[in-house]
This record gives C-alpha cells, structure tokens and sequence, in this order.
C-alpha cells in the first residue's frame, strides 16, 4: 500500500496514510494483549530503535543472530500498522510489540491485561530536530520548508503523531496504574549498562556480565547504524530517500545546540515551562553539562 500523501485521521490525532488505516488503528485499539507481551510505547524519534535492538538483545541472550538477520519490524512490529496482524507471530520468548500511539488510545485495553510497558521518552528539542531530518527522509511525512516552521508546528502539536507534551504526559501518568517502565533516551546514553541492568530486573530476565557484554556492543549506535536490519536501507527509495538524510543520523545528546538559534531555544523554552508546568517530568538537553530542566 502506498498512500505516501494520505493523511488519516483517528482520536483527533494526524497518522501517516502510507503505514496507517482507520481500520488498522481501530484494530490496535481494541487489540487483546496477552500476558507476557512487552509494549514499547514511544512518541517518534525517541529512540525507539534503540529499544527495540535492547530488548532483541536481552530475550536472546546477548546473541545478535536475530538482530542481524530479521528486520526490526518483523521482530517487535507496529500494533497500528497495517501489516500488524500479518507480522505478530507466537513463539518462543514474550511478543515484542512497538506503538507511537497516546496513551488514551491504548490504556483502555492494557488496563485489562498483563503486558509490560517500556516508555522510553527524550528531550524535545533533540526529538524536534530529529523528527525534521526524518521528514526529509521519509517521503510519506509532510516536507516543511524549515526547521523553525516545523518546531512551530510541533510546539503547536500540529505534527503527524500529535502533541510529544501530550504524549509523554500521557504515558508517564500512567506509570501507577499498570506495569510500565519509564526511562529516558538520556539515561541510556549516560549509563547503558545501568539501564541495561533496570531493564532485565524490570522483565524478570536475570543477565552474566557476559550476556550484558555482548547487548552492550551491539546497541551501539556505530554498529546499530551499519545493521541493515535497523537502518532502514531495506526500505525502497521510493519510500525513503536515503539520499535526503539518513534514517540513523547521529545517536547523540544535545544536537539541537547545532540547530536551534539562541532566541528559538528560549522560545522553545518558554513553551515547554508552560506545557509541561503540570507535571514533575525533568529532561537532560546536553550531557555536556547534564542539566537538568
């Protein structure tokens, strides 16, 4: 299905038309998840493929056979996808499933389930910039004419995915109701093996050093980028121009500080104050100075 210029709509929210239905996303609303399925719930650009390369890793042990020879989409596939259903296989090991959806699409049924969720969130200014180099990649996104044009609009929650404020306050207010997991694109920088350590406790999955060695290796960004099952290279030009940016650009904290002008980092500042003035939530822009806002 190409669809590279539709735009669906669903609970108020702007999807890609070329990768989303209505009926695919009604179907990942109302999807039964199973005991043992692990969501990983991300807004885009977040570090998502990061976590999905993790969690490969730590449910085979270390061992990157998988991770090398079966694209990321085929191993934790999107709920609202429209190949979804195709793609979710039974097997040995938990279901890794992946989501960008807001909370309030999905509590509903996770709500009545047993799955574990992995909500992994990262500084906005960083997913902004991130999320305009993948506009240009991406040719089912809309192309802005600018990075401030685009941060405007997704300041405004006028960005396909909806509102990244909405969003990240949605699923981490979520965390005392059912058995999620919070962590940061930040912390994984800082600390990997921490987090690698919080994560196997979390999923109940006891790691050697050795095992947790090898995951570490892997999840680099320098190999991760040359994995053709992650990098997104499988994917037809027709598609992704690979030519325009690249799916696995830079892996780094505080890129904005390359992009964002001094007056539209306080703009942006400005913003997140009154957005976020609701909610407890502390991000890292720059692992330079770890500051905490």
């Amino acid at each position: 299905m190409d669809r590279l210029d539709v735009t669906e709509c669903f609970a108020g929210i702007q999807f890609p038309g070329h990768l989303h239905t209505e009926q695919s996303l009604q179907y990942a609303k109302e999807f039964r998840f199973k005991e043992g399925d692990i969501v990983i719930a991300t807004y885009p650009k977040s570090g998502t493929t990061w976590m999905q390369e993790i969690l490969t890793l730590i449910y085979s042990q270390g061992d990157p056979e998988v991770a090398t020879t079966i694209p990321n989409w085929v191993r934790t596939p999107w709920l609202e996808h429209t190949y979804f259903k195709e793609t979710l296989k039974d097997g040995e090991g938990p279901r890794i499933i992946t989501t960008h959806l807001p909370s309030e699409v999905l509590v509903p049924a996770l709500q009545n389930s047993k799955a574990k969720v992995i909500y992994l969130a990262r500084n906005p200014k960083d997913v902004a910039v991130s999320y305009y180099f993948f506009h240009k990649l991406a040719k089912f996104l809309p192309d802005f004419d600018s990075l401030p044009e685009f941060v405007e609009h997704f300041l405004e929650g006028k960005v396909h995915y909806g509102s990244w404020f909405q969003h990240v306050k949605g699923w981490y207010m979520q965390r005392m109701n059912f058995d999620l997991f919070y962590i940061t694109y930040e912390d994984l920088h800082k600390d990997l093996r921490r987090s690698l350590k919080k994560l196997c406790r979390f999923l109940g999955c006891p790691m050697y050093s050795k095992e947790l060695d090898n995951i570490e290796h892997h999840c680099r960004f320098e190999i991760m980028s040359q994995n053709p099952m992650v990098n997104c290279t499988l994917i037809s030009s027709e598609i992704m121009d690979h030519n325009k940016s690249k799916f696995m650009r830079k892996g780094v904290v505080g890129d904005w500080q390359n992009h964002l002008k001094e007056e539209e980092s306080a703009h942006f500042d400005k913003v997140f104050q009154e957005k976020m003035s609701d909610c407890d939530l502390q991000f890292v822009w720059s692992l330079e100075n770890s500051e905490d806002t």
